[in-house]
């Protein structure tokens, strides 16, 4: 149990700075619905940050669209940001952690994070890039433990000198006896 709390943690203690998007798109918020939607698919993002003279007021995204306008059958082009992005904007400071993030995204029951120095959007993180992470630190931790475990079988033939052995390990994926395994230590 103390090593999957342990991987946890080198997990969580990641800088945000390591798995951000710089540069997140953004759009005014007098802008149309429809213009976010051609930025968004334009970025190849899931949402906006909307400004208001260069100070971000809100978020719009996809499920913004769905549900606020193209689910009521309203025309994109009629409707401005303003009206269905998601407000107050929730940010997180440059300075945490993914940890940090994740329960941010729990505790507000969001998908995305814009990360900020002061009150400038410098980032933004998304659940997608938190699992990207602790995805490839898991299969690291996975891979690790692999290398370094010895397997201990009571009994079975060693794959080298094919004699009889109560006490066979893994080594190099063959499987030793304690002899075999003295020779190799010897080269």
């Amino acid at each position: 149990m103390k090593n999957k709390r342990d991987a946890m943690q080198v997990e969580t203690r990641v800088p945000l700075r390591e798995i951000m998007r710089y540069h997140p798109t953004t759009i005014e918020y007098e802008a149309t619905v429809s213009k976010a939607a051609a930025t968004m698919c334009r970025d190849e993002v899931g949402s906006c940050i909307v400004l208001q003279n260069n100070l971000p007021i809100g978020i719009i995204t996809e499920q913004d669209i769905n549900c606020k306008v193209v689910a009521k059958d309203i025309k994109p082009s009629s409707v401005s940001v303003s009206q269905v992005m998601s407000t107050p904007l929730i940010t997180i400071p440059v300075d945490k952690t993914v940890g940090d993030a994740a329960q941010m995204m729990v505790k507000h029951h969001v998908r995305r994070i814009p990360v900020v120095d002061g009150i400038k959007v410098v980032g933004i993180v998304t659940v997608r890039d938190i699992l990207s992470v602790a995805s490839e630190i898991n299969e690291i931790m996975t891979d690790l433990l692999v290398i370094n475990r010895e397997e201990i079988i009571e009994m079975g033939i060693c794959d080298r000198c094919h004699m009889m052995s109560d006490d066979l390990r893994r080594i190099d994926n063959l499987m030793l006896c304690p002899t075999c395994r003295d020779e190799d230590k010897l080269l």
